[in-house]
């Protein structure tokens, strides 16, 4: 802004010469003129500034603020916007699919982030003109909410229909209280019109989903191994784990006696006699499932000699070392083998007399922790469960539901929980005395839910075959734009691990898996007529008629199953992933059943982001969204976790309706939108009262620009282009950059002079402000913020209300260089306020009740995005203006630190392009109220060929160089400027305060001319 001041300043100095710098004659008719005006009381000049009026408060607080906020709401008709927009044509849609929160509690400030996020998109998407698809949703079963549902007293003998009852009655009060806040946050949509994971509707189209993977052999029933959560007494998905990285465990190092040696081995027999393989384990309780010990097959092993007692040890040679440390003791080595010659080794179960367990080679085995020999129990983990399915091993569970030791266990294990007393039970029972080391801490999975650790157990579950999907996931994934594209990698990373999906559960509150089950062979009896046929059942009555209806109306006849008596329908309910992965069956329209945008935190990527994708991707052959993005969570000021126990929770509700301050929903939108949300989101006093703060310099920006426009209309006032002042129109040209997508071509045409020079702070805002539209629709509200912000503080506080408020205050109210200064000033309020709708809903309606230039009775939302034209644009207007910014900013350099309007000044150029740009500023030699005296804010501007040479000897030279581009390049001139900056000579009017009259306590004749056109 200094920049134009000093080019306008510079231009008028060049065309006329000395002759302004000379003090101007006083008339004695005008002086007694002056006189008779300067006698009249102060008041009447106080009274003829047209200073800015407006009844738009420059403060809310407390619960003024909050009872603004809920009539907004109301007569804006938030509640009805949703309904409206989706009635209205448009020629686009917009899909953004609401990924369900869980109905199992209060709303948080993870809510706010996730909803207010959404809704910053949508509101944006529909200010444009499209028409939004949003419908939000809840995740409605599962444990969580069964568990408290029931309470700490547990089932306690309900009946699955009493329980799903009471689970439906807590879910419904989470929901309503959760639909409440985010209706108070301005969350646009129908919420009579939400979608709910227990809907008889949602269900149905659950199951079509179901029925289409099962039709493709997708889903299959199977005995193996899963994560188990004895707290929960149910199978878990690898997304409903956390592992805590604190969890202690005991570990040992087993022996297992080496009783046939392998056959390459047998010609050393007699040195290897008594030799006993070495394995560690941090799982002391799945010893007595054991079935094998793995090795690598191209590692090296040796047999090491213990100095203290003899003992013979069989484990990987680059393990020793570690090994006597832990023993203390020194190890000879008695032989080295390559993994491979331990074929057909054949070891001594350390616990069950009699039971043999083989070596065999695997390659999960890793050198990097224990012996480089690896106890395998197939019921008991994943990879061992592979190496059992390669070798046909026997799959023994030796624990139950609860995590107790069966008989199967063993009479003295029987009964002991396995993870607690049954480990060093189980560890004592080993056939030598194991080495035991201190506790293991490492990462562990936990049940989500209950925070207790799970274990691996076998049990016959129904699964998806993921392995059959994850290369057509992973090539789809890839026309996905994911935000931040880091993302990409964790959802890639997820799909890799995943071979199998367990999607049945052991609980009642869900939808049922539509099974039947043969009562003396157990066999499964499911195709697509029974699904087909519960489907239809559940769209009618809703899921509890699986448990209401008998078998007889359950199993249609086309199902060919026998006899109705021979079958007992199945018990166990479908995974919550699959529950929700499936709503874009049950939600988006058919005719573009794929969604703009998904919007989640970053824990969705191996929850409802995967799930979504790997139903779709079955189903359907492709994702079911274009874009994801993927934000953090919320943490505190401290970036620590959010807890009760730390006393650092923040409330939203408590946020907007006052603890010890009421921020308003707004403060808490404004917060969101400037976070960097894909990384952690911090949230506290601070980061809210800074918030808080930056909607009141916004709003008093607002404000100002209301006062001005206070009587004017410009439906009927509005100054045709052609009449406005450059920097009118100037300003409408940062205006249209500010709100457009990004036009590279204006650069071009930026002088290298104005780049070098003060400028460049105005060369860069007006180089980031065109980005507002860009970036809501790249998802970045915090850099919408901040191109406001450098909008507000560069183009306008600093640049343009420092100018026009002598034009604006002390011109005749309808003059014609006033009503162009307000025609501007409309249309950057109007601008303004919809470029933070999006953001602040509530702050942009409460303008635009108070905004000129439409019905009382139209609202923001109804009204579209900013309205930009380039009906302004005059040849020249850039060069003119941004020439006139580099002159002007000579001046200011010229005279640091001191008033501008008290100098005058003399601007001499060449004959040229850059003189008739400012003769296009100054028609007049020398002037005190010309447009180019405005833009350097001087009390006099001279524009003249070449400085005078009668200069005063105070005069403050300085000069500089500015290049024309016009016509993309096709004129080109690079102009020098010299300017002569002098003290003015001439008195400061007490109406207008420029310096600008000709004696003290005299009106200039700008102000006596508008006060006798007054009388």
């Amino acid at each position: 802004m200094l920049l134009c001041r000093i080019s306008a300043l510079s231009r008028a100095t060049a065309r006329w010469g000395a002759a302004a710098l000379r003090p101007p004659t006083l008339s004695l008719s005008r002086h007694r003129r002056c006189q008779s005006v300067a006698s009249s009381p102060q008041g009447r000049y106080r009274d003829s500034v047209l200073l800015p009026r407006t009844d738009f408060p420059m403060k809310l607080t407390g619960q003024k603020l909050l009872d603004r906020e809920l009539e907004i709401q109301r007569i804006c008709g938030f509640a009805e916007l949703y309904s409206w927009q989706r009635e209205r044509k448009a020629k686009k849609e917009f899909c953004l699919h609401d990924g369900p929160p869980y109905a199992n509690g209060d709303p948080h400030v993870g809510h706010a982030l996730n909803k207010i996020l959404k809704d910053i998109r949508n509101r944006f998407e529909m200010l444009r003109g499209r028409q939004v698809h949003y419908v939000p949703g809840w995740d409605c079963h599962g444990l969580p909410i069964e568990l408290k549902a029931l309470g700490e007293s547990g089932p306690s003998g309900l009946s699955p229909l009493q329980i799903r009852q009471k689970a439906r009655q807590f879910a419904e009060g989470a929901i309503a209280r959760q639909r409440a806040a985010f209706q108070r946050w301005g969350v646009m949509s129908d919420w009579d019109k939400c979608y709910y994971t227990f809907d008889g509707a949602y269900e149905a189209a659950q199951l079509k989903v179901f029925q289409e993977m099962h039709s493709k052999g997708l889903v299959y029933q199977d005995f193996k191994p899963v994560f188990w959560s004895p707290s929960s007494r149910t199978a878990l998905a690898e997304a409903e784990l956390e592992y805590n990285p604190e969890h202690v465990s005991k570990a040992i190092y087993a022996t297992f006696p080496l009783d046939t040696l392998p056959a390459k081995l047998a010609s050393e027999a007699e040195d290897l006699k008594g030799v006993s393989v070495l394995v560690w384990t941090t799982q002391p309780w799945t010893i007595p499932a054991n079935q094998a010990v793995c090795y690598m097959p191209n590692a090296q092993y040796s047999v090491l000699k213990r100095a203290d007692s003899g003992q013979l040890l069989l484990v990987a040679t680059e393990r020793a070392a570690g090994l006597a440390a832990l023993l203390g003791t020194e190890l000879e080595s008695k032989g080295t083998f390559t993994g491979s010659e331990l074929e057909g080794g054949i070891c001594r179960h350390p616990t069950i007399p009699g039971k043999e367990v083989p070596l065999l080679p695997a390659n999960h085995v890793t050198m990097g922790k224990g012996t480089g020999l690896v106890h395998t129990a197939p019921a008991h983990g994943m990879e061992d469960y592979s190496v059992a399915s390669h070798f046909k091993l026997s799959v023994e569970c030796i624990v139950d539901e609860d995590g107790r030791f069966t008989e199967l266990a063993g009479p003295e294990l029987a009964n002991l929980y396995a993870m607690d007393e049954g480990t060093e039970k189980g560890a004592d029972m080993c056939s030598e005395a194991p080495i035991r080391v201190p506790s293991c801490v490492h990462s562990y999975p936990y049940d989500w839910r209950t925070k207790r650790p799970v274990m691996i157990r076998p049990s016959q579950q129904w699964f998806i075959n993921t392995a059959s999907l994850k290369d057509k996931a992973k090539e789809v994934l890839q026309k996905v734009q994911v935000m931040p594209e880091s993302a990409r990698g964790g959802l890639l990373a997820m799909l890799d691990r995943r071979t199998y999906w367990c999607i049945s559960r052991q609980r009642s509150w869900g939808v049922p898996i539509p099974v039947f089950y043969h009562k003396d062979n157990g066999e499964a009896l499911i195709n697509k007529h029974t699904v087909s046929h519960i489907s239809t059942l559940f769209k009618e009555k809703g899921s509890d008629c699986w448990w209401e209806l008998p078998l007889e109306s359950l199993l249609p006849p086309e199902s060919k199953a026998g006899p109705v008596e021979d079958y007992v329908r199945g018990e166990d309910v479908l995974d919550i992933w699959f529950d929700s992965g499936a709503s874009w069956a049950a939600v988006l329209e058919e005719s573009e059943p794929r969604a703009d945008l998904y919007v989640e935190g970053k824990d969705q990527i191996g929850g409802w982001f995967q799930s979504s994708l790997l139903t779709s991707v079955a189903v359907r052959n492709k994702a079911p969204y274009k874009s994801l993005v993927v934000h953090g969570f919320v943490v505190s000021e401290k970036g620590e976790k959010m807890s009760k126990s730390l006393g650092n929770v923040v409330d939203p509700q408590v946020v907007i309706n006052g603890g010890t301050v009421a921020y308003g929903a707004d403060t808490l939108r404004w917060w969101v939108a400037e976070s960097n949300v894909f990384s952690e989101v911090q949230i506290g006093p601070t980061a809210l009262q800074s918030a808080r703060d930056s909607i009141s310099k916004l709003r008093n920006t607002l404000r100002f620009l209301l006062g001005n426009l206070q009587g004017f209309d410009p439906r009927t006032q509005a100054v045709d282009p052609k009449e406005m002042h450059y920097i009118d129109q100037y300003m409408l040209h940062l205006l249209r950059k500010y709100s457009m997508k990004a036009c590279l071509f204006f650069f071009s045409a930026i002088c290298y002079s104005y780049v070098r020079c003060a400028c460049v702070r105005a060369f860069l805002t007006v180089r980031c402000v065109w980005q507002v539209t860009d970036a809501y629709s790249e998802f970045d509200a915090g850099r919408a913020i901040r191109v406001l912000q450098a909008f507000i503080n560069g183009d306008l506080s600093s640049f343009y209300f420092s100018i026009i408020k002598d034009r604006l205050y002390c011109e005749p109210e309808d003059s014609v260089g006033r009503r162009s200064c307000q025609t501007v000033l409309e249309e950057v309020l109007d601008g303004l306020t919809r470029s933070i709708a999006p953001i602040l809903p509530h702050l942009a309606e409460e303008v635009y009740l108070h905004a000129p230039g439409h019905e009382e009775s139209e609202t923001l939302f109804r009204s579209g995005w900013i309205k930009c034209s380039s009906v302004w644009r005059r040849p020249g207007l850039e060069e003119a203006v941004e020439g006139a910014c580099a002159i002007r900013d000579s001046f200011l350099a010229s005279i640091p630190g001191k008033n501008a309007a008290q100098y005058d000044l003399t601007v001499a150029i060449e004959p040229g392009l850059l003189f008739e740009l400012m003769e296009s500023l100054q028609v007049e030699r020398t002037s005190t109220c010309s447009q180019l005296t405005e833009l350097m804010m001087s009390a006099r501007t001279t524009l003249t060929g070449s400085l005078p040479r009668d200069l005063p000897t105070d005069a403050l030279l300085s000069s500089g160089k500015f290049l024309i581009n016009l016509e993309g390049g096709m004129i080109r001139e690079d102009s020098a400027y010299t300017i002569a900056v002098v003290p003015t000579c001439a008195a400061r009017c007490p109406r207008c305060r420029r310096y600008t009259s000709d004696t003290p306590d005299c009106l200039c004749p700008r102000c006596q001319s508008v006060l006798s056109g007054a009388a």
